[in-house]
């Protein structure tokens, strides 16, 4: 059995006076909820402030970006050791890093090795834009994504990765995709491409999420799916009553 994994995806969102609001009102009801491992990623600046009123409460933190290298001049970028200093997961390869930002699927698989190094346990994100989607190149899309992305960690490390699928026509639209469909993708698409790389038995143990305007009033629908592990939330990870609503719902 794979445990349910919910993450919260602030994005460029929340102060730090805002994150310590948003913590202090979301995290007692996170704790009451058990059988989930439960993550919040909020912006870098917000990241001590989440630290201090999460440590010792079982809620993870993630960073929602790193570089892959550990120092030097490179202005700007977060090193995976800074990371660590407060996180134990990280974010990689999200579509708007991919789309706003230039990240390719090569970048994807640097910051894979260095959260390897580091012992930080990565959400790394896979899916197709709205043009690859009506072209029918989902498969083609997903598959070099996962298999260029997820290659190279020891056979170790390979079952701590966690994967996020997620149709970029459906993040931040509102436009989800269907459970049965998001159910394909990952048994037909994803799980093949990381047995590929590291057998059978470690493709069945990564856990899968779905992601793209999850909300409390879909997210069951999602969960009852046997494919999907879980979600990587957006938007609604910013409202305290949906996403433990969210969070709740994937125990099932």
């Amino acid at each position: 059995m794979r445990t349910p994994f919910v993450a919260g995806n602030w994005k460029m969102n929340k102060t730090i006076a805002e994150t310590r609001d948003l913590v202090s009102a979301m995290s007692s009801k996170l704790r009451e909820i058990s059988g989930v491992e439960k993550v919040l990623c909020p912006p870098f600046m917000s990241l001590a402030a989440a630290f201090a009123l999460l440590e010792g409460s079982g809620i993870g933190l993630g960073a929602q970006n790193m570089h892959w290298e550990e120092k030097g001049a490179f202005t700007g970028e977060v090193a995976p050791g800074m990371v660590k200093e407060l996180c134990g997961y990280v974010i990689l390869g999200h579509s708007e890093r991919r789309a706003y930002f230039g990240e390719t699927d090569e970048i994807v698989h640097r910051k894979l090795i260095a959260a390897q190094k580091f012992g930080l346990t990565p959400i790394v994100c896979v899916g197709e834009t709205l043009e690859q989607y009506e072209s029918n190149q989902t498969r083609e899309v997903v598959t070099r994504q996962t298999s260029l992305g997820l290659k190279g960690v020891s056979a170790e490390f390979a079952p701590r990765i966690v994967v996020a699928y997620e149709p970029v026509w459906a993040i931040g639209t509102g436009r989800a995709s269907t459970g049965e469909a998001a159910n394909v993708v990952i048994k037909d698409f994803i799980r093949p491409a990381i047995a590929e790389l590291y057998g059978e038995q470690a493709a069945q143990a990564i856990r899968v999420l779905y992601g793209g305007s999850v909300t409390g009033a879909n997210a069951a629908e999602f969960f009852s799916q046997p494919d999907v592990d879980g979600a990587l939330v957006g938007g609604a990870s910013l409202k305290v009553d949906d996403f433990v609503q969210i969070v709740s719902q994937s125990k099932s």
